[in-house]
This record gives structure tokens, C-alpha cells and sequence, in this order.
């Protein structure tokens, strides 16, 4: 009885021993997800902790100060997830007889590994997913569920008729919004296809990431036309305008970028996104050496004194030689039509600082200039500069800025009917919309002369990079957690605001941009999401 007994107990042992290892061999062993996307993929995005790389988010302050709770990330942990967009859909949606808005749809697949059991995956497709379906589609769709492709297949639909489709096969669980991206993925899992592995532009994600990132060259392309159409709406309601925008645009993008890498860490201060632009070899050297730093000018941040929704330095060795060589750049991209055009988009982009001829104006300046946005929409602009002597103003101001006022023989003040500003005082010019450039103060400096700048400039006055920007949003937090949770009141919003510090070099081969932020790129994506 004894032996029958001490026998079933080492039976229920090994029994229970090899179903830990089975259970441990299948939790723990990671899969290398750049195998199971398609190579022409335009877009790849991957994490090999889906939770990991959330948590950065549930634990940020804005986020918790707009969110009534904070979301349990546990059913996610260990997760892995990859992105692939395979293409773009565009078409029109009426708002009127007359106007018309263009919609993008990205065609993708994600693709999650859960390391679990076959059963334990559909409970989790139809549960989150069939949840996270409801949010985008703003109802409860219907599912319906039948065996397909050697697994479980769901398809959601609805009211609108829209569809989101998914098959679970083992851990893995293939999601997309067309079935034709979902079916290239498999083809290249039944080795019909090549996947995004062989092409070696994808190397193997690094383990200190939270999530990595590629275009491709086509992929940019693609992204330019996308990135255009909806510039365009946004720039204007004049056909010409619009259609010069959009012919342009993927014109400039096309033939400056060639790819662009991603990562996301995590930091002390949430996240830091990097980003690698690729760049043709002639045109990435020659920029890189006419934006040599200069010397920095920290003096110039005292005038700041008040809350700014984005503050930028811009510190070159030689500011006229960075933009003459930015302007050959683009123009050498585009058809002769477009080239002149390119002059015309360069003077808007000084406009809302009250400049009306940009080279003239970087003519007479030092390496450095501060510009700021002192409200959301970035309406009021200013800039704060020092000129190199006492040039004569006019040659650069909008034209119909007139002298106001001399307040003595060193100081100059202009204004316009149209609330745009300017004031000279030895050589430092400070210009733009007058409700923003009355909150610089002449005062503070003086004050702080030869003085490191503190709070949030002192960051900028640290950095070596030519180009910094600090600024403050707040319709991220509100935003994700109306998708990862939800908020606790309106009220809350205005106080749940997010902070972000990005670096951007050139280098003989593209650009870099380094972003320390509550959010970063992925909380970004979320946003965009909730939008939808």
C-alpha cells in the first residue's frame, strides 16, 4: 500500500515537474518577432515587454493627476509585440457639397506573443482585444468566431461597418484591420515569404529597450505622401495652396531621407526616444558642416520670465551658411516650379516673429536665437537674438512695421496694425506678436546678467546640441487615459501637463534627435489612437 502510494506521489511529481518546464520553456523563451512580419514591411515597430513598455506611462505624474486609476499592466508583462504596415488606403469623406476631407487608413498587422497556452491566447484576443475594439470604435461590435489557417479566427464589425480581424495560432495572436496583411504575415511563417529578418536592416532589438522602430526608404515615401495631404488641409482652404503642398512635400522628403530608426529607453524622467534619420551621403556631410555649434549664449534665456508652451534655441557657428545650405538642400530636390516656391515657404515660416526677410535678418545676426510659442496653437510667436552691430532694422522687419517709439539712442521699438512687434536695446532684438513679446523682460535680465539660467532653461543652457526645444502639452495625459484607463474629471486636465526636452544634431550621415519625455513616442501612438 505504502509503495503503491509512494509510487503515485513521484508519478504526480515528475507529471507536475515536467508541466513547470513546459510551462517555463513556453513563458520564458523570447521570440525573435522580426521573423514573422513580411521584408517589404513599410513600417515595423516591436517591444519584447508590451507591459514594460507601457509602465514608463501608468507611473508619470500627468498621467496619474488625470487618471481616476491606474491600469494593471499585468495581463501584458512578458508580452511581446510587433507592428507591421504593409500600406496606406486614402479617400475622401464629405463635409459639405463643397468641402471634403482626405482620410488615411493604414493597412497593419500586429502580431503578439503571449507565451501562454493556445486557450489562455483566444481568451485574451477576445477579452482585450474584443475591449480595445469597443474603444476605437466607439460601440460594442459583433463578434464571430470559426476555426481558419490551423487556428482561431475572430472578426469584430461595427455599426459602421468597419472590421477588425484576428487569428490566434498557439501564443501568437495575429491582429490587423485587413485580412490581406494578416495572410501576408502568414505566408512568410509558412516560409512562402521572406521576412523583414532577411533584408539585415532590422537588427535584433537590444534588451536594455523598452521598443525599437523602422521605415524604409519606401515606407518614407509613402509616410511623405500621407504627411502631405493632411499638411496641406491644415495650411489652407485654397486649392493652389493645397495642391502646391502636396505636390512638394513628398517631393523634398522622397529625396532627403532614406530610412528612419527608433528606440525608446527608459530614464529618471520617463522616456528617451532617439531617432536616426537617414540621409543621402553629399547632402548629410555638407549639412553637418554648415551647422557647426557656435558659442552659446545663455544670457539671452534670462529675458525669459513666464511659462512658455514651447521654447527652442537654435545655436549655429554661421546662421546664414545653415540656412543658405537647408535652402540648397530642398531646392536641389524639387522640379524648378516647386524651387521658387520653396523661397515662399521659407518667409512664412518667419512671418509670426515679425521677420520679412529671413536671410537678410540671419545676415545680421550672432549664433545664436531663442524662439518661443507662448500658447498652445502657436499663434503668438516671439524671438530674442543679438544683432551684430546696430544694422539697420527695416532691411529685415515685415514692411509695415513702423518706429513707435525711441526711447533713447541705443533703443529702438516697433509695432504694426496687425499686433506684431519689435525692440532693439544694445543690439538685442527681441520680435514677434506683441502679446507674446510682452512677456519677455528687459527687467529680469539685467538682473541675471552672466547668470546660469535655472528651472526648465537650464537644460538648454547645458545642452551642446544646435537646435534644443523644451515645451509643455497637455492634451496627452487626457488622451491616454481615456484610453488606458479613464479621466477623472475635465477640470483636471489643465494641470496634467506633460513635459518634453529634445536634441537635435547632424551628422555626416543624418540627423539625430534624442526626446526625454513623460510619454515619449509611444504614448504619442496612444494619443493618436484615442483621436481615431
Amino acid at each position: 500500500m505504502f509503495q503503491r502510494r509512494r509510487i503515485v506521489l513521484i508519478s504526480v511529481f515528475i507529471c507536475v515537474h515536467l508541466w513547470l518546464l513546459a510551462l517555463v520553456s513556453c513563458s520564458s523563451k523570447p521570440t525573435d518577432m522580426r521573423t514573422l512580419v513580411p521584408s517589404d514591411t513599410l513600417v515595423y515597430l516591436e517591444t519584447n515587454d508590451l507591459g514594460a513598455a507601457l509602465q514608463p506611462i501608468t507611473d508619470s505624474k500627468p498621467f496619474n493627476e488625470v487618471a481616476k486609476k491606474k491600469p494593471d499592466l499585468s495581463t501584458i508583462k512578458g508580452v511581446q509585440l510587433a507592428v507591421a504596415i504593409t500600406g496606406f488606403e486614402t479617400s475622401e469623406e464629405k463635409v459639405n457639397e463643397e468641402q471634403a476631407i482626405g482620410k488615411i487608413q493604414p493597412h497593419f498587422v500586429a502580431i503578439a506573443d503571449t507565451h501562454a497556452w493556445q486557450f489562455q491566447t483566444t481568451r485574451f484576443a477576445e477579452q482585450k482585444l474584443g475591449a480595445f475594439v469597443a474603444d476605437i470604435y466607439d460601440s460594442e461590435p459583433t463578434l464571430e468566431e470559426h476555426e481558419k489557417g490551423g487556428g482561431h479566427y475572430l472578426t469584430w464589425t461595427a455599426k459602421d461597418g468597419r472590421k477588425a480581424f484576428a487569428l490566434v495560432k498557439g501564443s501568437l495572436i495575429y491582429f490587423g484591420n485587413d485580412e490581406s496583411s494578416i495572410e501576408k504575415s502568414l505566408a512568410v511563417a509558412r516560409g512562402e515569404a521572406d521576412s523583414i529578418a532577411k533584408t539585415g536592416k532590422v537588427p535584433v532589438s537590444d534588451p536594455d529597450t523598452l521598443a525599437s522602430g523602422y521605415v524604409s526608404q519606401d515606407g518614407v515615401a509613402q509616410i511623405a505622401n500621407v504627411f502631405a495631404l493632411k499638411l496641406a488641409q491644415d495650411a489652407s482652404d485654397e486649392g493652389e495652396v493645397q495642391s502646391a503642398i502636396a505636390s512638394i512635400v513628398p517631393q523634398l522628403v522622397r529625396k532627403n531621407i532614406t530610412d528612419l530608426r527608433w528606440t525608446a529607453t527608459k530614464t529618471d524622467q520617463g522616456y528617451e526616444d532617439k531617432w536616426q534619420i537617414g540621409m543621402p551621403a553629399p547632402g548629410a556631410q555638407a549639412l553637418a558642416e554648415a551647422t557647426q555649434l557656435g558659442s552659446s549664449d545663455n544670457d539671452l534665456l534670462n529675458y525669459l520670465v513666464s511659462d512658455y508652451s514651447v521654447i527652442s534655441r537654435y545655436n549655429f557657428k554661421n546662421p546664414i551658411a545653415a540656412w543658405a545650405e537647408i535652402n540648397a538642400g530642398l531646392k536641389s530636390a524639387v522640379d524648378p516650379t516647386s524651387a521658387r516656391m520653396i523661397d515662399e515657404f521659407g518667409n512664412l515660416l518667419f512671418e509670426p516673429f515679425g521677420i520679412g526677410q529671413p536671410s537678410k535678418f540671419l545676415n545680421s545676426v550672432r549664433s545664436n536665437m531663442v524662439t518661443v510659442r507662448c500658447d498652445r496653437d502657436g499663434e503668438e510667436a516671439g524671438l530674442i537674438t543679438r544683432l551684430n552691430g546696430s544694422p539697420p532694422p527695416n532691411d529685415f522687419l515685415l514692411p509695415n512695421m513702423k518706429v513707435t517709439a525711441r526711447a533713447n539712442l541705443a533703443s529702438l521699438e516697433f509695432s504694426s496694425d496687425e499686433g506684431m512687434s519689435a525692440f532693439i536695446d544694445d543690439a538685442v532684438l527681441i520680435s514677434g506678436n506683441k502679446t507674446c513679446t510682452d512677456r519677455f523682460s528687459a527687467e529680469s535680465f539685467l538682473n541675471k546678467t552672466n547668470q546660469e539660467p535655472t528651472g526648465i532653461l537650464k537644460s538648454i543652457a547645458r545642452s551642446d546640441a544646435p537646435i534644443t526645444t523644451i515645451g509643455r502639452d497637455t492634451a496627452l495625459a487626457p488622451a491616454i487615459a481615456d484610453m488606458l484607463s479613464e479621466k477623472k474629471s475635465d477640470e483636471a486636465e489643465a494641470e496634467a501637463a506633460s513635459a518634453y526636452f529634445t536634441e537635435t544634431r547632424f551628422t555626416k550621415v543624418g540627423i539625430e534627435r534624442k526626446t526625454t519625455s513623460d510619454f515619449g513616442f509611444i504614448g504619442w501612438i496612444i494619443a493618436q489612437l484615442a483621436e481615431e
